[in-house]
């Protein structure tokens, strides 16, 4: 049980890394990627802080993550890759269009189960390349990665859901207390904001897992990584409440103890 004491002191504690971290971060101009043999879509970088990378694989079709991804990167001082004009469909009335899933070797329909993906020449050429502009954007080891993700499925419209890759169950723990802290700080001075629950992974049941980009895709790659799934709340009438979230809640977890 965390009591308002012990509240006070993790807040106080992990606080202490927001300076110093913010101000070693360091950035280059962006770069963009060209074509890729004729397909659609483009994958832009900016670099920072080596090892540590914020990406988002979606940023047209997951609305407003590319521009949540580059704004957390200015933030932090984190590396940035966002890919967006991925699509292989336009979105209709009734379900959103087919796409390369970017951040894995496969074409499918956002909100689809993982089975219903396909592999296929296209889709593996556009992850070779989304998987080497993030390598280049860590210079290096990719110790720490973060993905931006949204959705707009009614099961979790009230929630902040973190798939995690190199995190046990006590350090799941420790990153939800760490955002809960910061989430109810912000929400004091912006009573009006919804105060969206924290789940994360492996403390928390999850509805998005990631399980195919952990399996096949650049969530096999990092040593650490956080894979964060936004309500439409949080990127669109609440959005810049959420990215100030979001981006000290970033900044502290980077020195927080990896999980075994």
């Amino acid at each position: 049980m965390v009591t308002m004491r012990s509240r006070r002191r993790f807040w106080w504690a992990t606080s202490l890394a927001l300076g110093s971290f913010v101000a070693s971060g360091c950035a280059t101009a962006g770069s963009a990627r060209p074509d890729l043999d004729g397909l659609p879509g483009k994958i832009s970088a900016q670099t920072g802080r080596p090892g540590l990378v914020i990406a988002a694989p979606h940023g047209t079709s997951d609305a407003r993550t590319g521009e949540i991804a580059r704004e957390l990167g200015r933030r932090t001082g984190f590396g940035v890759v966002v890919a967006t004009g991925f699509n292989l469909e336009l979105d209709s009335r009734e379900s959103p269009g087919r796409r390369y899933q970017v951040n894995r070797p496969f074409e499918g329909t956002p909100g689809r189960p993982a089975s219903e993906e396909v592999a296929s020449e296209g889709a593996r050429q556009v992850y070779r390349a989304y998987e080497q502009q993030v390598r280049e954007v860590a210079q290096g080891p990719l110790t720490f990665y973060v993905e931006i993700h949204g959705n707009n499925h009614r099961e979790v419209a009230d929630r902040i859901e973190i798939a995690t890759v190199g995190v046990d169950r006590d350090e799941a723990l420790r990153l939800r207390t760490l955002l809960e802290l910061i989430r109810d700080a912000h929400l004091r001075a912006n009573r009006e904001a919804p105060r969206l629950e924290i789940f994360v992974e492996p403390a928390n049941p999850l509805r998005y897992a990631a399980s195919s980009a952990k399996r096949d895709g650049i969530l096999r790659v990092p040593s650490r990584a956080l894979h964060v799934e936004l309500p439409k709340a949080a990127r669109t009438d609440w959005r810049e409440i959420y990215v100030a979230i979001l981006a000290d809640f970033l900044i502290q977890a980077v020195p927080l103890p990896a999980g075994r």
